[in-house]
C-alpha cells in the first residue's frame, strides 16, 4: 500500500513539474511572440491560469505530506509528548474537518460548471474546482494516515512537531556550528535548543 501511495505523490509532483514547465513556456512565449512578432498564443492567459490553479492546489497536497508548510511551534514543544499528542490530534481534526468543507464546496461547484465553458479554450469551467476536489480527497488521505499514527502511538518524540524549520533559519544555524567548529545538529534535536 506504501509504495502506491508513494507512486501517487511521485506522479503529483511530476504534474507539478508539467504544470509550471508548460505555464512558463506559455506565458513566455506569448511574450515573446507579442513584443517581437505582433502576435501570440490566444489560449495562454486561460489555460496558464487552470494551471496555476492546479499547481497550486496540488503542490499544498504535496507540502502537506512532507510537513513542509511552516508553522508556529513555540508551545507545543513546550508541552509533555502527551499535550503534543492531544495538540497535533485536535490540530489533525480541525484540518479534517475543514478538508472536507472543502471538498463538499469543491465537489458543487464542479457540478455546477461542467456544462459552462471557458471563453478561449471551450473547456469546462469545473476543471477549476476540481483541483480543489483533488486537493481535498488527497489531503483527507495524508491526515487520516497521520492522525491513525498519532492515536495508535506510532508517532513520538519529534514526529509530534510536525512543522518546517525556515531555511533562513537553518542556515544560520548551520554557519553558526560551522563557526564554532562543531558538526551540525538537527534543528529538533535537543542539543539544537542549547545556546
Amino acid at each position: 500500500m506504501s509504495a502506491l501511495v508513494n507512486l501517487y505523490f511521485r506522479l503529483l509532483k511530476l504534474a507539478l513539474v508539467c504544470c509550471l514547465g508548460l505555464m512558463a513556456a506559455l506565458v513566455f512565449g506569448n511574450v515573446v511572440l507579442r513584443y517581437g512578432f505582433n502576435s501570440g498564443i490566444t489560449v495562454s492567459e486561460e489555460l496558464s491560469r487552470m494551471l496555476f490553479v492546479w499547481m497550486t492546489f496540488l503542490g499544498a497536497a504535496v507540502g502537506l505530506r512532507e510537513h513542509a508548510h511552516l508553522g508556529v511551534d513555540t508551545l507545543i514543544r513546550r508541552l509533555p509528548p502527551t499535550g503534543r499528542r492531544g495538540a497535533l490530534a485536535a490540530g489533525h481534526i480541525i484540518m479534517l474537518g475543514i478538508t472536507l468543507l472543502m471538498i463538499k464546496g469543491s465537489w458543487a461547484q464542479m457540478v455546477i460548471n461542467l456544462t459552462v465553458l471557458t471563453p478561449v479554450t471551450g473547456l469546462p469551467m469545473g476543471l477549476f474546482y476540481a483541483a480543489g476536489v483533488v486537493f481535498g480527497v488527497t489531503s483527507a488521505g495524508v491526515l487520516l494516515a497521520e492522525l491513525h499514527g498519532i492515536v495508535t502511538g506510532r508517532l513520538s518524540g519529534d514526529d509530534l512537531t510536525m512543522t518546517a524549520e525556515s531555511e533562513g533559519l537553518v542556515e544560520a544555524h548551520d554557519l553558526h556550528l560551522e563557526r564554532m567548529g562543531t558538526a551540525p545538529a538537527p534543528l529538533n534535536s535537543p542539543l539544537s535548543s542549547k545556546p
